[in-house]
């Protein structure tokens, strides 16, 4: 990809941490392909993979078996598919044990994924298929006739054309695709290329934002974007080779990649990957899998909550039937993060369940976590961050990276503590770039750190360290004739409203002020919350230009792969009152 000088040096000095540049690495191994390697000849036997499909059944796979189909893998795209090092392989799938294969089977050969969301319309997957330049596309036989449609289609918005083949995963064969499971049985299972090794600076994974407005972005991630993040997680975390992390979070997703994946297999750790998640089968499979850590999103912890209340209603363990607190002996706790966490919920779950969260925050661009709470407070200081100041604290920076709050108008106008600006990240885990947009490295690294888009602050602690906190996106604030508030400081009052399941705040055109604030509800089953009731509510515990000043209820609410709301896309729902002068009453 061609950029500019200048741009390029922005981008070196967002890759450095405290002065150490990013081609410094901070891990010993060469690639991808030596960290499976080493575990699967030192720790053959070890277990890394237990994969439970949507009807429950269970598949364990041993360092050496998953090696062992990696390599296979490897050999098919590599001679049979002639996909080389520096191509990128597309896939359209779910959590599955033959996914995470194809993932190492291509970062063994040095080719990157382009791992695609089947939650998005086939025109974004179309668009991301065509701008990723794949070459290829693994595809679960569930997805095929729409894989198809998408690849092939002569529709606007559909084709695209770099991608040669289709391989279908599982299901039966169709005579006419390529199928996965038959074209790598008989292959070797180690794996030879004349192309040279595989460096740490070769591409691993190209995953695209979820922006709700402009073309979805391409960002570029390298294999030692992928081991210096996991190798960060792992050390905040106390992640070590003898114990388990279960995955409940998409694997299209940094998060579930890098958390649940690359985490453990860089420590010799192990796995257990669902096909998604469930509230019945969540604390069952950590309890008998004795998993030390699952890493969440705010959502799944309400679903939890849910289910408790379920059980409760049945007389059984909040956990489930036949759970007891003491077959949670081995877990220790949950990571949070990739959407908004109200204080009232985090505060909810650890009152009910006794579970601490790790409260943590990244971004794509920055591989995936760039901070956590830290795991050695005491209970009262953990609260303390999380339930004292307004927002509940993301933490501090990890050890691949530093953190800071620059003002927000991108002039690079460091901030104190307290002062509220962009949360900007620089570090070895921060991105090459994003793919073919050099408009968009130019603004985003403007002035030598990743300008995150969020707007925060930070406070510091009587050892000095910064905690940081997230007030919202910064194109997501309420500017309400000048003003500017953050839909979180609204989100919270909301939910104190007995009927309010979900509330958020929305910024509305409006012509008098040019935004407004609306709130969108989501009552609780069987509740009926009065609009006029929610308003009160909210003026009586906020000022009147901060208090919504329309209700809408609804049961559905746009989010991205990993439970982000998406309140953009909530705006046309308060088209109705554009025109109308909202007055104090």
């Amino acid at each position: 990809m061609s950029l500019d000088e200048r741009t390029l040096d922005l981008i070196r000095a967002a890759r450095a941490v405290n002065g150490v540049p990013g081609d410094r690495y901070k891990i010993p191994f060469r690639n991808l392909r030596q960290v499976l390697s080493l575990h699967a000849r030192v720790s053959p036997e070890k277990t890394f993979l237990i994969h439970y499909d949507s009807e429950g059944n269970r598949e364990e796979l041993s360092y050496a078996e998953f090696n062992a189909r990696v390599h296979q893998t490897a050999h098919l795209l590599r001679h049979d598919l002639d996909v080389r090092r520096g191509d990128r392989v597309a896939t359209i799938g779910y959590n599955h044990s033959d996914l995470v294969i194809i993932y190492f089977a291509c970062w063994i050969i040095g080719a990157a994924v382009a791992p695609q969301n089947v939650a998005e319309d086939d025109r974004r997957i179309a668009f991301i298929l065509r701008n990723s330049r794949a070459r290829v596309c693994f595809v679960r036989q569930e997805y095929l006739e729409r894989a198809r449609q998408i690849i092939y289609g002569t529709e606007e918005g559909l084709g695209a054309p770099d991608i040669r083949r289709i391989i279908q995963v599982g299901g039966q064969p169709d005579g006419e695709t390529l199928f996965f499971h038959q074209a790598v049985q008989n292959l070797p299972n180690t794996f030879f290329s004349d192309d040279p090794e595989p460096t740490l600076e070769d591409e691993a994974l190209l995953v695209y934002t979820s922006g709700t407005t402009g073309a979805p972005k391409g960002v570029v991630l390298t294999q030692y974007n992928l081991l210096v993040d996991a190798q960060g997680i792992a050390q905040w975390q106390g992640f070590t080779g003898n114990q388990r992390m279960m995955c409940v979070l998409p694997i299209h997703h940094v998060n579930g990649i890098v958390v649940t994946l690359v985490t453990p297999v860089l420590v010799g750790g192990s796995v257990v990957l669902n096909r998604q998640f469930s509230s019945g089968h969540f604390w069952e499979r950590i309890c008998k899998e004795r998993v030390q850590i699952v890493s969440v999103v705010p959502t799944l912890l309400q679903f939890c909550l849910e289910y408790a209340d379920q059980m409760q209603a049945r007389g059984a363990p909040i956990w489930g039937e036949g759970l007891r607190q003491q077959d949670l002996s081995a877990f220790r706790h949950i990571i949070c993060g990739a959407g908004t966490l109200a204080m009232a919920l985090v505060k909810a779950f650890e009152e009910r369940f006794g579970v601490r969260v790790l409260h943590g925050y990244g971004l794509s661009e920055t591989t995936c976590y760039s901070c956590f709470l830290p795991i050695d407070l005491s209970w009262e200081e953990h609260k303390h961050w999380l339930l004292d100041f307004g927002y509940p604290s993301i933490g501090c920076p990890i050890e691949p990276n530093e953190m800071a709050i620059f003002s927000a108008d991108g002039s690079g106008q460091p901030l104190g503590p307290g002062e509220r600006g962009e949360i900007c990240i620089r570090g070895h885990n921060v991105m090459k770039y994003y793919d073919q947009r050099p408009d968009a490295n130019a603004e985003t690294f403007k002035f030598g750190w990743f300008r995150s888009g969020d707007e925060g602050f930070y406070q510091v602690d009587a050892r000095g360290r910064q905690f940081f906190f997230i007030t919202g996106r910064i194109k997501e604030l309420i500017n309400r004739g000048g003003v500017k508030f953050s839909p979180f400081d609204i989100e919270e009052v909301l939910l104190e409203i007995p009927g309010v399941k979900v509330g958020l705040a929305i910024a509305f055109r409006n012509d008098y002020y040019g935004e407004e604030v609306g709130a969108y509800v989501v009552p609780e089953e069987g509740a009926a919350p009065d609009a006029e009731a929610i308003l009160d509510h909210c003026r009586r515990r906020l000022t009147f230009e901060k208090a919504p000043k329309v209700v809408v209820f609804g049961t559905d609410i746009p989010v991205t792969s990993t439970g982000k709301y998406q309140r953009l896309r909530l705006q046309e729902r308060f088209a109705a009152w554009e025109h109308t002068q909202f007055k104090k009453p």
